[in-house]
């Protein structure tokens, strides 16, 4: 990871982040070849602020106070563990700043809010062509051999 001089801080979404979390959000999805219509991106972004216990939570990453990196996050029940776990859902940085410790960042906040939630797990999945985030991932967290399977 290359060093940055420019300060990268972390925090919650806001209403007023509506269309840079929109920016952000089709990127990534774009990236991973896919995307939303219309009314996803408005119940998503409305869920993202709501405070229903099934709600997830959005966390911008910016530099110099610019947007440039998201993370959507959510806790749940496990049948193995009586404590919460953490998804770590979508995780995406904006090409340009890649290798300034955006996703690190991001990741150590979602750490962050399950350690505050006693929530010691957090997991999430990538594609296997996500070399590049992988790379960062080997760092931060431990690879596990589940293969992911989903009803067609």
């Amino acid at each position: 990871m290359s060093k940055t001089s420019q300060s990268v801080s972390v925090r919650p979404l806001t209403a007023a982040d509506e269309a840079n979390w929109r920016r952000l959000w089709a990127d990534y999805l774009t990236f991973y070849e896919t995307s939303a219509p219309e009314d996803v991106y408005q119940t998503t972004f409305a869920r993202l602020l709501g405070d229903d216990p099934q709600d997830f939570t959005c966390l911008i990453a910016e530099v110099n106070g610019t947007p440039v990196g998201l993370t959507h996050y959510l806790f749940h029940r496990h049948a193995w563990k009586i404590e919460n776990v953490c998804y770590l859902q979508d995780l995406y940085a904006d090409p340009d700043v890649r290798g300034q410790g955006i996703g690190r960042a991001l990741i150590e906040a979602v750490y962050a809010a399950a350690d505050t939630a006693g929530t010691p797990s957090v997991y999430w999945l990538t594609q296997d062509f996500n070399t590049t985030a992988r790379q960062l991932y080997d760092r931060v967290a431990v690879k596990t051999p589940f293969i992911r399977y989903q009803r067609s």
